[in-house]
């Protein structure tokens, strides 16, 4: 009867500490996790490399790409699959950049853009980008596939809130430009790979292919600063 009693509170003991536990997961999935507090590089690296490049420095709580050269695109060292993710962006004058998710690291891709999608950061005053229709490049476009319903973009050197949601679950991608809902897209499936076959990533064999991967902040030649960057998982 001791013996019973005794293996009876081990297991009473055993399913607290995994409602505890599973509890304990449970509030840490959806809470934010700060990607760039202003004060550290220690959450991301160089595209194929171990750590940062001397092109990226921190100025007033902000990360900026300051010696672009198109060979410093960055990523985070984690990876995701079903976010979203939160930041700010300011572009010099005439300016391009971007953001990408789902970046593979392969050492036969030398871009991060190879397997990543992009959500353009662009100067949409000068940069003739904006200027062509369909506005498949102009700020926040969903590069060459999904055009902004709205153009929402401040001006160079002034800062702009982006959010990025990418649910696989739902099959849902959209971004919010300083507040305003401007575009909306599929993320995987026959929608995504018919948006992808009337693009000029067609025949890239991949390019949106990876759900889970690394969040990219593009080096596309132009002065960029990127803060308060952070992502809560879906």
């Amino acid at each position: 009867m001791k013996t019973l009693i005794y293996i009876l509170f081990i297991f009473t003991i055993f399913l607290s500490c995994k409602e505890n536990n599973n509890n304990t997961q449970a509030s840490i999935q959806g809470e934010w996790e700060t990607l760039f507090d202003g004060s550290s590089f220690d959450n991301w690296k160089v595209y194929l490399k171990e750590d940062i490049s001397s092109a990226w420095a921190m100025e007033d709580g902000a990360m900026v790409l300051d010696k672009a050269d198109h060979s410093n695109n960055i990523i985070t060292k984690s990876k995701y699959t079903n976010f979203i993710l939160s930041l700010e962006w300011k572009i010099a004058e005439g300016g391009n950049s971007g953001v990408f998710w789902g970046v593979h690291e392969d050492e036969n891709l030398n871009q991060a853009y190879q397997t990543g999608p992009e959500i353009q950061v662009l100067d949409n005053e000068r940069h003739p980008d904006a200027k062509a229709n369909p506005k498949y490049h102009q700020a926040g476009a969903l590069y060459d596939m999904v055009q902004p319903s709205q153009d929402v973009c401040k001006s160079a050197g002034e800062w702009n809130a982006c959010e990025i949601k990418i649910n696989h679950k739902t099959n849902q991608g959209s971004v919010k430009l300083n507040g305003t809902l401007i575009v909306k897209f599929p993320v995987h499936g026959q929608a995504w790979d018919a948006m992808v076959l009337n693009s000029k990533f067609k025949g890239w064999e991949h390019f949106g292919k990876y759900h889970t991967g690394h969040i990219g902040l593009q080096d596309h030649g132009d002065k960029v600063w990127y803060r308060n960057i952070k992502i809560k998982e879906l």
